[in-house]
């Protein structure tokens, strides 16, 4: 397998992970699991979300958590998701720094995620790229449904190749490439992928993948043969998008980092940390995650041998 020697996870636990749940963490509980995670090493975090508190009230204290986190942890990459320009100029408002304005490639779900087509979306983008150059905000972009929408099903390569032309003038320095309900498959992540490489060798690319189906993991590999060397993972494999029927959670950062030492690839992460982190957010919750290493510990896990009656 043709594989990189260093893998970089983006975590976004507090945002996708989070938005699902019944329970609305607390500012104080979203503030513990961040401290749990920057013990663990992570270096890169979706903290939350400015999108409108009736619609996903559970980033309704984003703004709040932001605030007490940048003051212990401005060296860290902190990352707001924005739906639109009222977003960016909401989160540049609470001094974020850094924010991912996220855009549907198939029209229907971006109808139900922010109430405009894409084309209205790409045509908003430039508006807020105005904006964050404006105020010194970084700014890249997600592009949902990039495999398969659950509404309209294949998403046609030409069109993703599209929306990225779109996007190629505006110089977003990290564009996700998103597999929002967890429909790709990894031949289909690899040709893809490999295609959008080759065509902008320029740009750098991160990916988010669902493990709605279970084969998020599998992805994942998929993606790194064909040169990612970048992706987005969540504590517990919590997650899922308000906006689409059957949506379950993201790949699991612990299961994530657990293969991938076990491959020998670097993450810079402690695996010992993200576990601890991961039963903190069990009891947060209120209910067990998906992950698999919570449940079975690391691969060389040692159990007594059963003594003999």
């Amino acid at each position: 397998m043709n594989l990189p020697k260093k893998v970089q996870i983006n975590e976004v636990v507090l945002r996708d992970g989070l938005q699902l749940e019944d329970k609305v963490l607390t500012v104080d509980e979203k503030k513990i699991l961040f401290d749990l995670l920057v013990t663990a090493n992570v270096q890169s975090l979706e903290f939350g979300s400015f999108v409108h508190p009736k619609l996903v009230p559970q980033m309704a204290n984003s703004g709040d958590l932001f605030e007490l986190i940048s003051k212990e942890y401005d060296h860290l990459k902190l990352i707001a998701l924005i739906p639109n320009l009222k977003g960016a100029r909401n989160a540049h408002e609470k001094g974020v720094a850094k924010v991912n304005f996220v855009f549907s490639a198939s029209d229907t779900h971006n109808q139900q995620n922010v109430q405009k087509s894409t084309e209205e979306s790409l045509r908003e983008l430039k508006e807020i790229l105005s904006y964050c150059e404006e105020h010194a905000v970084l700014l890249n972009v997600s592009i949902a449904t990039t495999f398969g929408c659950p509404f309209e099903g294949e998403v046609k390569k030409d069109r993703i190749h599209w929306i990225l032309e779109q996007l190629m003038p505006l110089k977003i320095e990290t564009i996700t490439l998103a597999d929002t309900t967890g429909m790709a498959n990894p031949q289909q992540v690899y040709d893809l992928v490999s295609e959008l490489r080759n065509r902008f060798p320029e740009q750098a690319f991160n990916l988010h993948f669902h493990n709605t189906r279970g084969m998020g993991l599998a992805n994942m590999l998929s993606a790194m043969e064909a040169g990612i060397t970048s992706f987005d993972a969540s504590l517990g494999g919590l997650g899922g998008c308000p906006f689409a029927p059957g949506a379950t959670g993201n790949i699991c950062t612990e299961d994530v980092v657990h293969m991938l030492h076990s491959m020998g690839i670097e993450t810079g992460l402690s695996l010992e940390g993200l576990l601890s982190a991961s039963r903190t957010l069990q009891q947060f919750v209120g209910h067990e995650t998906p992950s698999y290493v919570l449940k079975a510990g690391p691969y060389d896990r040692k159990y007594p041998a059963p003594v003999k009656k």
